[in-house]
Parts: C-alpha cells; structure tokens; sequence
C-alpha cells in the first residue's frame, strides 16, 4: 500500500462538514541562508560565473636615489555558481480535493517551500545531501580554515581571544550574524557575569535579545541546523552569495504515471486513479568567492568559524604531496579542494580534514599547467600524490 500519498484520511481535517474558515498554523518559515546572504541577479544559464580577486599586489621600499624598483601582480579567478534542482511531487486523489472545504493546494504549497528551504540551508551550512555540483558546505570549508571551536557555549567560545568571533575576525571580517539551534538559547541563557547574574535575560517579562557583540542571532525553526555537526555558526553573510535559475514554480499534473526512484516501478497513474499531482520545482546556486584581502591574501582563511557538536564530527586527514617531474617537493603550490584552498609547506604537502565523501581538487603553481583529480575519503586517511609535468 503506498505511504507517500495525500489520502483521506490524511486530509480529513478539511473535509469535515462543520470546519473554522481559517486553519491555524505557524507561518511558513523559510530559509535562514537565503535571508543573510548576498543575492545576486538571476541565473541566465545553468553556471554563473564569478570574477574574484585572487591576488594581490606588493609595494617595496626602493634604496637609494638610483634603486631599482620592484615589479608585483594582481591576479583574479574564477568561482562557478552551478545551478542545482530542488523538487518534489504531492499527488492527491481528485475526490479530495473537491470535498475539500478550503484550497487544498494552497494549502501545502506553503510547506513545500519550507521543505525545500529547509534542504537549501542544510545542504549549504552542513552538507548534508548536497548536491555534486556545488562546492564544500560552510562548515567543511571552516574546518579546514583551522575556524572550528570545541567546548560548551560559555563566554569564552563565544567572545574569547580565540573564540567563535575571533576566529572570523582573523580573517579580516566582523561578524553580521549568527545562527544556531533552537536550543542554544538554553544554553546562552545560562551565561552569567561575575556577580552571577543571567547575561542574556535582564528582565524576565520582556522579550530576550539574542546577539552577539552586536551580531543579531537566528534560530531556524525549519528544522534545517544539524546539531550533531555544530553548534553555532557566525560568518559575515554578505561573502556568501547565492542566485535563482529558476524561482519556485508550481505545476498541477492530471496525466502520466508517477514511479519510485529507485526501483522505477509505477506507484500512480494519474488518469487511471482520478489523481492530481502538485509538483514544486526550484533551481538555485550558492558561492563563497572568499576575495583575497591584506588579512587573508591567501584566502586560505574564510569568513565563517564554528562551534563543534558535543561529539565532533569524525574527519580524516587528507594529505596532498605535490611534487615536480623529477618527484621534488613543490613549496607554495595552490591546492584547491573544492572550494577550500591552502598552500603546500616545505616538503610539498598540504593537509585537509574531511568527512567522508567525494571531493574534486585543483593543484596550481607557477610556471606549471593545473592538475586536477578527486579524492575519496571513506573512513580513512588519504595520501594523495600529485605530480607535475615539466614545466610550461
């Protein structure tokens, strides 16, 4: 018997003949990304693509009346916003929705676009089902940064020299805002000054004031933060950009079947079972560019930093050996995984901790042509070599 399905009973409470003209919810809540961050204009393709300053130039002093001037450069690189799709199909039989009292489809519409904010969000702070395509979540990318805090909320992660702000300062950023788990506030809420007094709630008649040095502070209710990867993220938002290939639209199908995904067998056949289907269809792409600047002019730094779940997430080192065509160690070779970029030390290596996952890379260095790869990471350390043909 099919579960995924708008029945009758499922949609009893609108069919009932005595029914309120108005049925109580909670406001649709939307994605929390899609409010902090930085829209760009409207995707005309399946790809954006995005300049980015990449490097920057140097002055030096000259010595002496008839010293020889220094050279320097300015470099830019492209970042791609892929566009990836969000759907999903609602079928409901026709004899429910015309016993219906109220708009049957208005109705779920709403939720729709809750649940596809809610996958958005969770795909761009957390990764979770993330889409190929689009590069490494906020989190992935912050924990290679080195921006990832352990230990409970108290003053110190949040505020501290090396706490949850301080991290993204160090890359030349303020914080514009902070999103944690509903639960969090609990735990805010138990922060107290020397004298003992609750932080975070003067007056308890009032409405408390979330923030943080100034930082307003959101709590997703679309069920979206994943606490078992962290706790609290603060970045500055307008890094992050994001683009609509296509806005949310809405299709009401009345013919063709409709089949399971994975075993492709038929589930409904609209015209044969009196069937409607409503199907929701969005196309959205996100970025961090993550410009050079003079506080990061590596970009191996990011605006965003994180506090780590109870139990941190379990990583594995990946380590990229970068060598020449003669096998020697290439210093300051620009490796790119996906997003998340370092450079190689003395020795030609750079490591990365990741989860589990497939992670395409880029390795650059000058007077080189770019090798690319992917990487695995399946419960285990990754020692990846690449090597370089001579150079260019």
């Amino acid at each position: 018997m099919p579960v995924n399905i708008t029945d009758r009973a499922r949609a009893e409470a609108l069919i009932r003949e005595q029914i309120t003209n108005s049925i109580l919810q909670d406001a649709p809540k939307q994605s929390v990304v899609m409010q902090l961050a930085r829209r760009l204009s409207n995707m005309t393709s399946n790809q954006t693509k995005v300049p980015v300053l990449d490097m920057l130039p140097m002055a030096y002093w000259v010595n002496g009346d008839t010293g020889f001037k220094r050279t320097s450069r300015q470099a830019w690189e492209n970042v791609y916003l892929t566009a990836a799709e969000l759907a999903v199909i609602v079928p409901i039989p026709e004899a429910v929705v015309n016993d219906a009292s109220f708009d049957l489809i208005g109705e779920i519409t709403p939720r729709v676009n809750e649940a596809m904010g809610a996958k958005f969000d969770g795909a761009v702070l957390f990764g979770v089902e993330r889409p190929a395509e689009w590069q490494n979540d906020i989190v992935t990318l912050a924990r290679q940064a080195g921006n990832n805090v352990t230990g409970d909320i108290t003053y110190d992660t949040l505020m501290g020299a090396d706490g949850l702000l301080s991290k993204v300062e160090k890359a030349g950023y303020s914080v514009s805002g902070v999103v944690a788990d509903m639960t969090s506030k609990g735990a805010l809420r138990s922060i107290k000054d020397d004298a003992g007094r609750p932080i975070y709630s003067n007056d308890m008649q009032g409405t408390t004031r979330y923030g943080l040095d100034g930082a307003p502070m959101y709590f997703p209710e679309n069920g979206s933060f994943d606490t078992s990867i962290a706790r609290m993220i603060a970045g500055n938002w307008s890094q992050m950009v994001y683009a609509i290939r296509q806005d949310v639209t809405v299709k009401i199908l009345d013919q063709g079947v409709i089949q399971d995904p994975e075993t492709k067998q038929i589930v409904y056949n609209l015209a044969q079972q009196d069937m409607i289907a409503l199907r929701v269809v969005m196309r959205v792409g996100w970025a961090l560019p993550n410009p050079a600047t003079r506080l990061n002019s590596d970009r191996a730094n990011v605006p965003f930093a994180y506090i780590e779940a109870a139990s941190p997430v379990t990583d594995y080192a990946v380590t990229f050996t970068v060598q020449d065509n003669e096998s020697s160690p290439v210093k300051d070779a620009r490796v790119n995984v996906n997003g998340a970029i370092k450079t190689t030390n003395e020795s030609g290596q750079a490591v990365y901790n990741l989860r589990n996952g497939d992670y395409p890379y880029t390795v650059k260095a000058d007077g080189y042509r770019t090798m690319s790869g992917e990487v695995t990471v399946n419960s285990g350390a990754q020692n990846p070599t690449v090597k370089f043909p001579a150079k260019k």
